[in-house]
């Protein structure tokens, strides 16, 4: 199905004010630098690209496995006018060697890790890639950043990392967790290394590629239907604007290994949202434009959190930017079975790959999933 174009402003569909940001703090990190973004030439990374051009950068590497993508987003911003050096790189941070290459050539000082894959229902389909592009990737890229003593190291999650119920929120939280583990354990160690890694999370952002607002947009210029797969089903939402802005500012104040949570506002019933998209263009639901419940997907739930019920908040100088203090994990631990998880994924194991992460987050409970059998097979071996 081809997306349409939406015909009104997205922050029309937020039941908040935008967020506004305090700019010193990023301009101040960002002035001179050299800075890689992976994941490109995706919604949020040509977003960072886009805003971090506005900071006088002194060059830009945009890395991305998309070719095609990679190649538009080089013709809009070469016409953008900035004085930023910039280089494209087509690669995959699943290849260690690709990722090293590339920081050997470009030696980059900050480094916002956005490179995922992020569809939940196309990663319960294909665990092994979540695997190894959402953590290995991320382990290679993290891992080569400290060997080149990059200053910072922001890593862009999701709210599905928290009590995950999918493969895919499940290898971000594990991504997490590796970041932040590594981190901590530089610290304990006293290392020299001046690499402060820094997670980021927020929840669903409205236009991006895959969202639920082009493809409602899409269904009503078709004249419906527009389907919800439940009807009580809740989500946060920002803007990519405005998630950019924030991962740009977190990781301007972060001092390493915290978790930055936005505050996103309440949650908007997805409901709502359809009707309101509907009357903006011109039509009124359930009369002309038929809404029809589909049913949860695989991986699917009907609410999304911001924060492990175990975890503790605290506040940032940014009322819109809070700290989310989780459990510490040993970094022997989580690379060890890291290890594991990636070796089953590479020897295409499916249902031994999910289970190591499984044994790795024992929040993660499958949700409407084929891998739901992995959670009784568990939880009946206690």
């Amino acid at each position: 199905m081809q997306m349409k174009r939406v015909h009104y402003q997205l922050e029309e569909l937020l039941e908040r004010k935008p967020i506004l940001l305090d700019s010193n703090s990023i301009s101040a990190q960002l002035n001179g630098k050299t800075v890689l973004i992976t994941g490109a030439a995706g919604s949020i990374g040509s977003e960072i690209v886009r805003q971090v051009m506005l900071y006088n950068p002194k060059s830009i590497v945009m890395l991305d496995q998309a070719e095609t993508p990679l190649y538009l987003l080089g013709l809009e911003v070469k016409d953008s006018g900035s004085s930023a050096q910039l280089f494209f790189e087509l690669c995959s941070v699943v290849s260690r060697e690709a990722v090293s290459y590339v920081f050997n050539k470009y030696k980059p000082q900050v480094v916002y890790h956005a490179a995922a894959y992020k569809h939940v229902q196309m990663m319960e389909e294909n665990p092994i890639q979540a695997v190894l592009v959402n953590i290995l990737g991320t382990k290679n890229t993290a891992e080569v950043a400290l060997e080149h003593n990059v200053d910072t190291f922001v890593m862009i999650s999701t709210d599905k990392a928290v009590n995950p119920g999918s493969v895919m929120g499940a290898s971000k939280l594990i991504a997490e967790r590796y970041v932040q583990a590594l981190h901590n354990k530089l610290v304990a160690e006293k290392n020299n290394s001046k690499t402060k890694f820094i997670t980021t999370r927020f929840g669903n952002v409205l236009g991006s590629n895959g969202s639920v607002v082009p493809l409602f947009a899409s269904q009503i210029e078709n004249g419906g239907p527009v389907t919800l797969t439940h009807p009580d089903i809740v989500r946060y939402f920002m803007t990519i604007q405005e998630a950019c802005q924030l991962v740009l500012e977190a990781g301007a104040m972060g001092q390493g290994a915290e978790i930055y949570i936005f505050d996103m506002g309440k949650p908007i019933k997805i409901r709502d949202l359809a009707y309101k998209m509907i009357r903006l263009s011109g039509k009124e639901p359930e009369k002309d434009i038929e809404i029809k419940i589909i049913g949860l997907r695989p991986g699917e739930k009907i609410n999304e959190e911001l924060l492990n019920t175990l975890a503790e908040l605290l506040p940032t100088h940014n009322q819109n930017i809070m700290i989310a203090k989780e459990e510490r994990v040993n970094f022997s631990y989580i690379y060890n079975n890291v290890k594991v998880i990636i070796e089953h994924a590479k020897q295409y194991k499916f249902n031994e790959t999910v289970a190591g992460m499984k044994k790795l987050v024992p929040s993660f409970k499958s949700s409407n999933s084929k891998y739901e059998a992995l959670d009784n097979a568990k939880n009946n071996s206690h």
